[in-house]
């Protein structure tokens, strides 16, 4: 034919890169998680260059102040624990000769115990709802602390009271956009972030400071009126208690009020108590929202969660990711679609399941590691305490600073009064203002801490968040520290 066959098609070259920014999931561009945001990044960047001997810092240390991770910061594990553990990973030490010498006795039948339950060990996968064992050892916790029965039906093994908090969500929240949820403000970055990925309404309710970060009930009829106004369906209520970052402990009315909202309501609620060991001031004693509803009468008809970790505490096993959840009051049906849900994931990790085990179910009296569990138990509670009345007396003595001693939790939320041109230059700098005070204070002493921003704050104020975790060697340093940089920050800006 004229012209012959025609030239072959020039095939389309293919994409230099299959996924840019601009084609994820847009959700999570816009989930932020500030424990973990932009000063760590900078703090991990000033620990390279010092590691590699070019950094140009006025101090020999960075000080992580802004998560709530103790063993990070020298707290040393529970022996007892970690025997056991030993003994679960490497069963075949039971069988060498002078394991008894190396190991405390109560703890080698321990491990027997588990390893008689669970024959297939740490290695296998468990149950998706966990080690039955386990499970009953909480249940057994529970009914102890709060005299009340607990089963261990309606216990769930987690990775970490996390992963837990995100299997309820995702159970309670049905998408489309138009669920929401209420939680505090101050928060703790997690709930915002897993609503962020989720495309639904965070209904922050405020906290009042003024009144030691009391949880106002007027304040929560007044976001959900509003919300079902918007179209806004709320379907569940969070409590963070004791508080994180706001280191409040509810008192038992309080709970009380929050029972009969969501109750009236029609709410789930979600209590956070991963906290209830770090109790710092004596007459504002950890209820849990279990017991407080029990006792009620009579007795509403509410769906409770609640969430506790291995994280905090005296153990501060956080790399362990070890946690529960309880249910209470919800239907069989619904039950069975949370542990299908669960079941996709398979199972929460077998040693922090066993973590989880050791918490709940310490040596008791009489027992060979008794005097010493208590000891280690004892010694870091009341470290922390004084650490914590160390760290608040020095951020009040600070020019324009207040801060409401810690009732409970790990932490201290400082509100700070930043200078007008303190303000001015962070604008210029593109930056919050809360974090831009962070970005400095880090820049000058090598303390982390969290701007108040990333946990929610009231419009026209500012905070940041920081743990009184350091060993206490140390606390008179860190405060020293924060002294003389608030000082030259306040005179650079008057």
């Amino acid at each position: 034919p004229r012209g012959g066959p025609p030239p072959p098609k020039k095939k389309p070259s293919p994409p230099s890169h299959v996924l840019t920014l601009g084609e994820i999931n847009p959700n999570v561009l816009s989930a932020q998680y500030a424990v973990r945001g932009e000063l760590v990044q900078r703090a991990a960047a000033i620990k390279e260059e010092m590691a590699a001997g070019s950094a140009n810092v006025p101090f020999k240390k960075v000080l992580e102040c802004n998560i709530g991770n103790p063993q990070a910061v020298g707290q040393s594990p529970i022996g007892f624990n970690r025997q056991v553990l030993s003994l679960m990973v490497c069963p075949a030490l039971l069988d060498q000769p002078g394991v008894d010498a190396l190991f405390a006795p109560d703890a080698i039948a321990r491990a027997k115990e588990y390893l008689a339950a669970i024959p297939s060990g740490v290695g296998a996968y468990s149950d998706s709802q966990g080690f039955r064992i386990v499970r009953e050892q909480v249940a057994d916790f529970i009914s102890s602390r709060d005299g009340l029965p607990a089963s261990p039906e309606d216990i769930f093994l987690t990775d970490g009271a996390s992963k837990g908090v995100g299997f309820l969500l995702s159970l309670i929240l049905r998408g489309g956009g138009s669920d929401g949820l209420l939680v505090p403000i101050p928060q703790y970055p997690l709930y915002s972030a897993t609503l962020a990925l989720q495309e639904t309404h965070m209904l922050g309710y405020e906290l009042d400071e003024a009144a030691g970060w009391s949880l106002p009930i007027s304040l929560l009829e007044a976001e959900l009126e509003d919300a079902q106004a918007k179209g806004v369906a709320t379907r569940a209520l969070v409590v963070i208690n004791p508080g994180n970052p706001t280191g409040n402990s509810l008192p038992y009315d309080n709970m009380v009020e929050c029972i009969d909202f969501c109750a009236k309501h029609g709410l789930v609620l979600m209590a956070d108590e991963v906290y209830q060991e770090n109790i710092w001031d004596g007459g504002r004693p950890f209820h849990s929202f279990k017991k407080v509803l029990m006792e009620m009468s009579p007795r509403p008809n509410l769906q409770l969660v609640s969430f506790h970790s291995t994280s905090k505490g005296f153990l501060g096993e956080c790399g362990l990711r070890g946690g529960y959840f309880e249910i209470v009051g919800f239907d069989p049906e619904v039950k069975a679609q949370l542990l299908k849900l669960i079941s996709i994931g398979l199972c929460s990790n077998t040693l922090g399941q066993i973590a989880t085990g050791l918490m709940v179910q310490p040596p008791r009296p009489g027992d060979a590691s008794y005097e010493i569990y208590s000891g280690e138990r004892d010694a870091i509670l009341a470290s922390m305490k004084r650490r914590a009345t160390m760290l608040v007396d020095g951020l009040n003595a600070l020019e324009g600073v207040t801060c409401n001693q810690p009732q409970g939790a790990m932490y201290a939320f400082p509100s700070i009064t930043l200078p007008p041109k303190a303000i001015a230059a962070a604008k210029d700098a593109g930056k919050v203002p809360d974090t831009f005070y962070a970005l400095a204070l880090l820049e000058a002493t090598g303390i982390v801490v969290v701007p108040g921003s990333g946990f929610g704050q009231k419009e026209g104020t500012w905070h940041f968040r920081t743990t009184f975790l350091p060993p206490e060697s140390e606390m008179t340093d860190v405060v020293d520290r924060m002294t003389a940089f608030h000082a030259d920050f306040m005179g650079k800006y008057a």
